[in-house]
């Protein structure tokens, strides 16, 4: 049995991935990946395969797609499959910074306020009204705290640029994105799609950056379906 690990993004936690770890649940060996602690992207992705053994179907949203492309990367004979979700493959951009070290200042003088001002846009817009969903994902980035928050930030803006190895990716890979993300849009998948030798992707429709908790059904209907197809379960 395979062992899948679940990786949450951005000041995020497993809750993320629930309904797909009740998926997979006996299917699988399932890891909560935690991504908290550590510094950098390379270290995540050291860290979370030091934490597991075998051969490891990996599961990453936003930041946590990108610690997974390191990860198979790091240890393509380990890694058998990536799902890869709402996620990004290019460095840092120009301005980037100056935009990101507002949003760490503004995280240590207000999570609340933070959490407020970044979690709309990363919602599909008929969904920002949902007070049910907005208040669940704000508990999570508040629990995670300005500490974390800075440190994935920083940790975002030395990212490798993971289209400059993909290529070589010999694990299959299912690329998911939500139909109204537009912080990680379809295009960005498809062009993720055209680099690895094996990529097939999924859209989810009525879903923004946070799919797997918007759409939390489609999203493991989706996933699951993929990895049964391609004989990974």
């Amino acid at each position: 049995m395979r062992t899948v690990a679940l990786i949450p993004g951005l000041v995020s936690d497993a809750r993320v991935w629930h309904a797909l770890r009740r998926a997979l649940d006996g299917r699988a060996i399932l890891h909560d990946g935690d991504i908290t602690a550590f510094p950098d992207i390379a270290q995540m992705a050291a860290g979370l395969l030091f934490e597991t053994e075998g051969e490891l179907i990996v599961v990453g949203h936003s930041l946590g797609g990108r610690v997974a492309m390191e990860m198979a990367r790091q240890s393509p004979t380990r890694v058998k499959a990536l799902v890869l979700a709402n996620t990004g493959h290019r460095p840092k951009k120009p301005g980037e910074e100056v935009k990101r070290h507002a949003m760490i200042a503004l995280g240590h003088r207000s999570m609340d306020e933070l959490a407020a001002q970044w979690l709309p846009p990363m919602l599909d817009p008929a969904r920002v009204g949902d007070e049910t969903l907005v208040t669940g994902l704000t508990e999570m980035v508040l629990k995670a705290g300005a500490e974390v928050h800075e440190r994935q930030i920083c940790a975002l803006l030395n990212r490798p640029d993971a289209g400059s190895y993909m290529s070589s990716c010999q694990a299959p890979v299912l690329l998911i994105t939500g139909a109204q993300d537009g912080w990680s849009p379809e295009a960005q998948h498809r062009e993720i799609q055209q680099i690895v030798p094996d990529g097939e992707l999924k859209v989810i429709d009525r879903a923004g950056h946070f799919m797997p908790v918007e759409q939390p059904r489609a999203t493991a209907d989706a996933i699951v379906e993929w990895l049964e197809r391609r004989g990974l379960l």
